[in-house]
């Protein structure tokens, strides 16, 4: 998270909003916001059911679920998706910012 946070006026920019899921019950989630001052949109997500429902992998011997991250367009059609295999397999800012503005000069 500290990565969208480091280039969330780039993704202002270009018209996104970022929405980050996680396991956490509410008030752990609340609390790591406040803690961690991020500026986008936090969602608990205890049962697992966006998680879920978005094909997010769970390694137990890998601490747990495995980064995913998915860009939505406005019309809630997933247009990319990455499945990380490791908390450190994320995309960088810079490919998922071209992505975006790929999307956003297409004609969907």
């Amino acid at each position: 998270m500290a990565q969208l946070r480091q280039d969330y006026a780039k993704f202002e920019q270009v018209n996104t909003t970022i929405l980050v899921v996680g396991p956490e019950n509410e008030q752990a989630f609340a609390n790591y916001w406040e803690n961690n001052d991020l500026p986008f949109i936090g969602l608990p997500d205890p049962k697992h059911s966006v998680l879920k429902s978005y094909g997010q992998q769970i390694k137990i011997f890998k601490w747990g679920r495995m980064p995913a991250q998915a860009i939505i367009d406005k019309k809630g059609v997933v247009r990319y998706i990455h499945y990380g295999h490791s908390m450190s397999d994320i995309p960088k800012n810079d490919d998922l910012l071209e992505i975006l503005k790929e999307i956003n000069t297409s004609n969907y």
